[in-house]
């Protein structure tokens, strides 16, 4: 008896021991260290482990075709590839001369593949997604193309007939009639797709057919910073990223998830050499479908818009909005200027809009993901925010002109009378360097004769508008602090910001250049004041 009282003497002196233990560590918050910092992960996600890509590889590949795209008259510059910020030279130092064909054929202005009394020739990937032989993949893969032919990994090939393209999203829709055709793919919803989610890109790079690369969704809603892909004012911008491995003759090719679902089809890449070098962007596949069905149903696009030119919020927007976080989508300008339906509706700009339809906006991604779910004629709520104030407006959505609209020409009144005079003014203030809009200036930066204002000829480096303005916008008005100022001269300039305090805010009407073209667009620029 006295044994066994002595172990369950000890057993309780053991208890007491741990459970004061505890107690402490809790007191310390060392368990709240080691435990609770980070929500674990569900089991079943650590689980599951990476797809089985072999298994995806196999139910995907034979839908993914490869297209050959022939132009008689030759195109300035390749579009079959994905498209990158630089071109890809002629040759590969260092790289043996039987593989220098890979990184020769159809890159943008290298030589053709055919001889020079031949076509032009352009290749690129697709897919099938339906059963009667629709095909998906980017308008720039067949563009112009006069005859367009499509090749199945079973070694068939289809002439196929250009359904319906759309510049402005870069998709474009084949048709091909053959019997026994593969199964198509499924449309996933690219929506639902999270950053770290494994996805394969299948497709048909440097002429090495029916390739497959596996890489993660490395961001979604790709916008502003991919604008030099598409220089249409009215383009969407909102690519998947990933690092999948995507190169020239990836382009239309689909993006799939770890279930073999399309969320993407691959379009473009970022690259100082016009090969992969770890990012690629991929067309979201809901947005790519409503283009689809369009183009099936009336053989073009009618897409909704705002009529407004936009940007993210800075944290100088942020501060002059007053807005409690860095959310939103900034109103740069209207488009078209004179039947705009936000500026019809009473939106100004320089305007945050941070809800549409009573949903929360927190980017440019995913007010255009709303808007594109609407129909020219369509009425849309915003709640805006304007320095400060919350202002709600209903919006009755246009129709963006198709790519042939024209732009409105000059009226030839040359108005500019005053705007030569004067002298170079420095902004310290603001660190630029201002000067008269000359008639030779006018000429060669596109400035319309009813733009008035003063021209910037240089940003001060580590001034309030480095990374702001650039060189060749021109200062058309101050709108704040108020009063708001005209300004046809540096002097203007100068006056209207000896309103302004120092460490505050200053908010300037730019005309500045929006596209490759040369053609120009207002945009709404607050600066931050040195101390």
């Amino acid at each position: 008896m006295k044994i066994r009282f002595d172990r369950l003497r000890r057993a309780g002196v053991f208890a007491a021991v741990f459970i004061a233990g505890v107690l402490f560590a809790s007191k310390m918050d060392w368990t709240m260290s080691a435990h609770a910092q980070l929500p674990a992960p569900s089991a079943a996600r650590l689980a599951s482990g990476p797809p089985d890509f072999a298994d995806v590889a196999a139910r995907v590949t034979p839908a993914v075709v490869a297209i050959r795209a022939e132009h008689d008259a030759r195109p300035a510059a390749r579009r079959a590839q994905p498209r990158g910020r630089q071109q890809q030279p002629q040759q590969m130092p260092g790289m043996p001369q039987e593989f220098q064909r890979f990184f020769q054929f159809d890159f943008p202005n290298a030589p053709d593949a055919r001889p020079d009394d031949g076509p032009a020739v352009a290749t690129g990937s697709g897919f099938l997604v339906s059963k009667d032989g629709y095909i998906l993949t980017n308008n720039h893969v067949v563009d112009d193309a006069d005859r367009v032919t499509v090749g199945l990994p079973d070694r068939r090939e289809f002439t196929a007939k250009v359904v319906g393209r759309d510049p402005q999203t870069d998709v474009a829709v084949l048709k091909i009639s053959g019997a026994n055709l593969p199964e198509p793919l499924a449309l996933g919803d690219d929506n639902q797709a999270r950053v770290g989610d494994w996805v394969l890109a299948v497709g048909n790079p440097l002429q090495l057919n029916f390739t497959v690369t596996a890489g993660i969704v490395s961001a979604k809603g790709r916008t502003n910073e991919l604008r030099s892909l598409n220089d249409n004012q009215y383009a969407i911008q909102d690519f998947i990223q990933t690092d999948a491995a995507i190169n020239p003759g990836n382009s239309g090719g689909p993006l799939v998830d770890g279930r073999g679902n399309v969320i993407g089809i691959n379009s473009a890449i970022e690259s100082p050499t016009g090969t992969y070098a770890g990012y690629g962007f991929a067309i979201p596949i809901t947005l790519a479908k409503t283009v689809m069905d369009d183009l099936i149903a009336h053989g073009h696009v009618r897409r909704a818009i705002l009529g407004a030119l936009i940007s993210e919020v800075t944290p100088e927007d942020k501060d002059v909005a007053k807005l409690d976080k860095i959310a939103g989508v900034k109103v740069q300008d209207f488009s078209p200027a004179d039947a705009s339906p936000a500026r019809e509706a009473g939106i100004q700009r320089g305007d945050i809009i941070v809800s549409a339809d009573g949903k929360p906006v927190s980017r440019v991604a995913e007010l255009q993901r709303l808007i594109r779910t609407k129909a020219p004629g369509d009425k849309m709520t915003f709640d805006v925010v304007r320095y400060g104030a919350h202002h709600d407006y209903t919006v009755k959505l246009g129709e963006a002109p198709s790519d042939g609209a024209s732009v409105a020409a000059d009226d030839g009144n040359d108005s500019s009378d005053g705007d030569e005079a004067g002298a170079t003014v420095a902004a310290k203030s603001i660190g630029v360097t201002v000067t008269p809009i000359t008639a030779d200036v006018r000429q060669s930066d596109n400035i319309k004769a009813a733009v008035h204002g003063v021209y910037i000829s240089k940003v001060a480096p580590g001034g309030p508008a480095e990374g702001k303005l650039i060189p060749g916008d021109v200062i058309t008005e101050v709108i704040f602090p108020k009063p708001a100022t005209t300004v046809r001269t540096g002097a203007d300039l100068q006056e209207a910001l000896q309103h302004a305090t120092s460490g505050g805010y200053v908010g300037l009407l730019v005309s500045r250049r929006s596209d490759a073209q040369g053609n120009r667009s207002t945009a709404v620029v607050n600066l931050k004041l040195d101390k």
